[in-house]
């Protein structure tokens, strides 16, 4: 089985699939792994590092995806890559098919990949464990993203996150008390900020409640709560995920105008559609623009700033997932991870997730169908 790791040519993107580590693991289970070169270059990886690894490493993009039967990326392939890409073929990676490229879609589906997309992987209680690191370190990066960008010298209100005495701290609002949420609740009360949450679970509110008794103001979601908080937020974030599917725009344009000039949004759902209706996906050596005063920071591959970090955090979760499709026949990878099964989300030309295949307006086949009619 040869697996092949390519350099990301994502706009910005300086995460790579595997690190050095963990391909020396797959090495050590008797995986041929392919690396293109310089692919770990953004994340301080060496091609020397990979070789010592036990990895090849290969000089074209082509080569990567003619010769490996399973392709580990960090993020979707983009459109130069559609025609490289082989019948029947692997992919693995951060995709968020749910609001990637149609065209994407439609080439997976007529060449009878399988499509693995990690941000659907989850347990029996719905939780994401492939997706829970990059969000921990998404969350916890709001306050230095929002220290900055209150600086009047990136267009802010030239506010102190923390503040000092005899001067209050700034105000930054959380929408969603996930993954994301919870972190970035965290990060914000230890940088001196005062936070206010907004979830529609009372459990989870209860929860951070109970863990930073009076350091936040919490609030049940809803418009009118909503309105309120914006009425002081120095900071909003939006923290709100819909496994599989588009995040609805909880915040229209007519409400983020309720925000005073200056503020700041901080949009770290974007990559799936977005919390605000006056978002959009913007590149990291061009984060902001401002709509109506308001500065909107919304990259969808925010954790890249932190490229080394964000590619071990990921690799500690997908690496026996990886291990697993590697393994032998789909079937085999299942028994030994049956999770892996809510990640596939494309396989022999068939839609498989249920969220996928009703953005696309498509029938949905399950794997289970599937597996059964191959046997």
């Amino acid at each position: 089985m040869i697996v092949g790791i390519p350099r990301s040519r994502s706009v910005d993107e300086r995460r790579v699939g595997l690190p050095p580590r963990a391909v020396n693991n797959l090495v050590a289970r008797g995986r041929t792994v392919l690396v293109e070169r310089k692919a770990g270059k953004g994340s301080g990886f060496s091609d020397s590092q990979y070789e010592e690894a036990g990895a090849r490493i290969v000089h074209s993009l082509d080569e990567i995806y003619g010769r490996a039967d399973v392709i580990v990326k960090i993020n979707a392939p983009t459109a130069g890559e559609y025609d490289l890409i082989r019948p029947e073929q692997t992919i693995m990676a951060v995709m968020h098919l749910a609001v990637a490229d149609p065209k994407l879609v439609e080439v997976l589906v007529e060449k009878r990949c399988t499509a693995i997309d990690f941000v659907t992987i989850s347990d029996d209680q719905g939780h994401l464990p492939v997706l829970r690191p990059l969000s921990q370190i998404a969350g916890r990066m709001v306050p230095q993203i929002a220290a900055r960008y209150l600086q009047t010298d990136h267009g802010g209100l030239g506010i102190l996150l923390g503040g000092a005495p005899a001067v209050p701290p700034a105000e930054v609002v959380v929408i969603g008390a996930g993954t994301v949420g919870r972190n970035a609740v965290r990060a914000c009360v230890g940088a001196g900020a005062r936070v206010t949450l907004l979830d529609t679970s009372h459990d989870r509110i209860s929860e951070l409640d109970w863990a930073y008794p009076g350091q936040v103001t919490t609030f049940r979601a809803s418009e009118a709560s909503l309105r309120k908080v914006l009425s002081y937020a120095d900071v909003v974030v939006g923290a709100v995920l819909i496994p599989g599917s588009r995040t609805p725009h909880l915040v229209t344009k007519e409400m983020v105008g309720l925000l005073r000039k200056k503020s700041l949004i901080i949009d770290i759902s974007v990559d799936q559609g977005g919390c605000f209706e006056t978002s959009r996906p913007t590149r990291l050596s061009d984060p902001t623009y401002v709509i109506d005063g308001i500065v909107h920071y919304c990259v969808p591959n925010l954790t890249s700033l932190v490229a080394r970090s964000s590619t071990y955090a990921l690799a500690n979760e997908t690496l026996p997932y990886v291990c697993a499709a590697t393994e032998g026949t789909l079937s085999q990878a299942l028994a030994d991870q049956p999770m892996l099964k809510s990640g596939i989300n494309i396989m022999a030309g068939q839609i498989t997730n249920p969220g996928l295949g009703t953005i696309l307006g498509r029938e949905t086949v399950l794997v289970d169908d599937l597996l059964g009619e191959g046997k």
